[in-house]
């Protein structure tokens, strides 16, 4: 595997800067969806609080699958396979 190049080296920074913020946008979206009602609505305690724990798993499982999915294809293009 030969050395990358510095045009690389930035590429992959940019991509994995991207992965990170489209991930925590589209987990922001689904906590939001999810746990909104709870925190904009007056509804009973335990309702409330499984609305914001599953908006919170959600949101995590979504930024983990977005940021794992763009890698992945990133890591797929045949420009980028190191060599």
């Amino acid at each position: 595997m030969g050395r990358r190049s510095q045009a690389d080296r930035d590429a992959i920074t940019v991509e994995i800067g991207y992965a990170v913020f489209s991930g925590a946008f589209a987990a922001a979206l689904v906590f939001g969806a999810v746990a909104g009602p709870a925190l904009l609505f007056e509804l009973p305690h335990r309702l409330e609080r499984v609305l914001t724990t599953a908006g919170g798993v959600l949101a995590a499982a979504v930024f983990a699958l977005r940021a794992a999915h763009l890698l992945w294809r990133f890591a797929r293009w045949p420009e980028n396979d190191g060599g």
